[in-house]
């Protein structure tokens, strides 16, 4: 991934990447007139980036524009990766960005769209790390400190963690592999990590976590990450839950649609995101309190696997009824979430690629968002995912969508009617935790199919970014 690096002084022969906010700030870069004119009538036209080749230089520039502050943040963003792909493909190994304008948070979004921008998974590659790309941009910006560089670096690294984790096929990222991941992360973060093996889980009675896992020939790992600073601002921790289904066949339930399997190695895309996330958040000594769970296991047809009509007697003791074994990350994070309880949580929160119904009421373009917890809590997570970019669609919550999983022979039963399929899901998950609770379902945001700017195809590490901005904003409340 593309290397930040803090620089005092700007180098006149290297490709430039200009970000300003008046054209006639283009007088600090030493042009002909007839260049500065060409990209001013492109900046006129309201292009994003203009652009212009000066005898094989390339000079990119972004005009920030007048409107809301999340807008322009995620303009920004759009633009640093418009400019690194033009030099990906004009194969430049180094880039310098300059700075005409005095807001750093701006700066430092197109510094961030760049590097995310320029990502690529290419670990089974024949030849990997060959290819001629693009390693190091010097940012030339007096308004951007040593340390905020270094933060949004930080940030981008743990985003591409999460990428990187989600893009792994099962062949190699299995449950066990996945918490050695996590125990290597911890290794570079300075965050506490407790595998707990099979032997564990049954002990605790992890019923949910079992049965699922009855049909793999892979044991099932129960992750317990922790970010504990001597000063936490906050007494008790916050609590984050991310779904670790490493591959899902759907189990008996076969996934039905075609090329439906195709991609669900990303199905652990909740548990990258809070590993991430938990990442950063330790890496940057953020001063708050964090635990991450992550139960993990692949959902699988063979063995004995468990079967719809089964009754399964989970963690907290409460009596599942399974009408669908392909709704299996709900009975896995139930198991977490009852877990957690003994933390006694300031806040819980769940991110797993949860329902196809998610994705199908908002689409791509964000994560839905539910649960029990009070105004402020979603006011602060809600105003975190847009100050990133990662936004939210808050769902109902009412009671009658709790009445659809009342089961006949069991306290509960995880599938609801075909309806707001997402919401019974929240319910399903919210009956495990008495804490103040917010699920995001991330199916639509998870993984993409073809690139959306920045947002790369495949792994997007969703999450890390909207956690890890919710986190820093908590340490510094009062």
């Amino acid at each position: 991934m593309l290397n930040l690096v803090r620089a005092t002084r700007s180098s006149a022969g290297k490709d430039t990447l200009v970000i300003l906010d008046d054209t006639a700030q283009l007088r600090h870069l030493d042009l002909e007139r007839s260049d500065r004119q060409y990209l001013i009538e492109q900046l006129a036209g309201e292009a994003n980036v203009a652009a212009c080749d000066i005898s094989g230089r390339l000079v990119l520039v972004h005009q920030v524009r007048k409107g809301a502050a999340a807008a322009r943040l995620e303009k920004a963003r759009r633009a640093g990766n418009d400019m690194v792909q033009r030099l990906a493909a004009a194969k430049r190994e180094e880039a310098q960005l300059l700075s005409f304008q005095d807001d750093a948070t701006l700066t430092l979004a197109l510094a961030e769209g760049a590097a995310l921008g320029s990502y690529t998974f290419r670990k089974y590659k024949t030849g990997n790390g060959k290819e001629s790309e693009l390693r190091k941009l010097s940012v030339v910006a007096s308004e951007v400190t040593a340390k905020a560089l270094e933060e949004t670096m930080d940030l981008c690294e743990a985003t591409a963690v999460a990428r990187d984790l989600v893009n792994e096929p099962v062949s190699f990222l299995n449950a066990k592999q996945l918490s050695a991941e996590v125990r290597n992360l911890s290794r570079n973060g300075g965050f506490k990590v407790q595998v707990l093996d099979k032997a564990q889980i049954e002990a605790l009675g992890m019923g949910g976590l079992l049965a699922v896992n009855k049909g793999s020939i892979d044991p099932p790992t129960f992750t317990v990450a922790e970010w504990k600073p001597k000063n936490a601002v906050n007494k008790k921790p916050i609590v984050l839950v991310g779904k670790g289904v490493v591959y899902d066949t759907g189990g008996l339930s076969l996934k039905p649609t075609p090329n439906s399997m195709d991609y669900m190695k990303c199905d652990m895309a909740g548990a990258a995101a809070v590993a991430g996330a938990i990442y950063a958040a330790a890496k940057r000594e953020l001063p708050v309190h964090v635990v991450a769970l992550i139960p993990a296991t692949d959902n699988r047809p063979g063995g004995n696997a468990y079967a719809p009509g089964d009754v399964i007697r989970m963690h907290s003791g409460l009596t599942v009824e399974v009408l669908n074994a392909d709704a299996e990350g709900r009975i896995i994070l139930a198991d977490a979430l009852s877990y957690g309880e003994r933390y006694e949580a300031e806040l819980v929160m769940t991110i797993a690629t949860l329902t196809g119904a998610a994705a199908r009421a908002i689409g791509t373009y964000g994560s839905v968002s539910m649960g029990t917890a009070d105004e402020k809590h979603f006011h602060q997570l809600h105003a975190a995912g847009d100050h990133v970019f990662e936004r939210l669609a808050r769902m109902p919550f009412w009671d009658e969508y709790g009445e659809e999983i009342k089961s006949d022979i069991a306290d509960i039963k995880n599938l609801g009617s075909d309806l707001a399929g997402q919401i019974t899901a929240g319910k399903f998950l919210a009956r495990f935790t008495t804490r103040p609770y917010i699920h995001i379902d991330i199916a639509g945001t998870a993984y993409l199919h073809k690139r959306d700017h920045y947002r790369v195809k495949g792994g997007t590490g969703v999450g890390v970014r909207l956690f890890y901005e919710f986190l820093k904003r908590r340490a510094h409340e009062k």
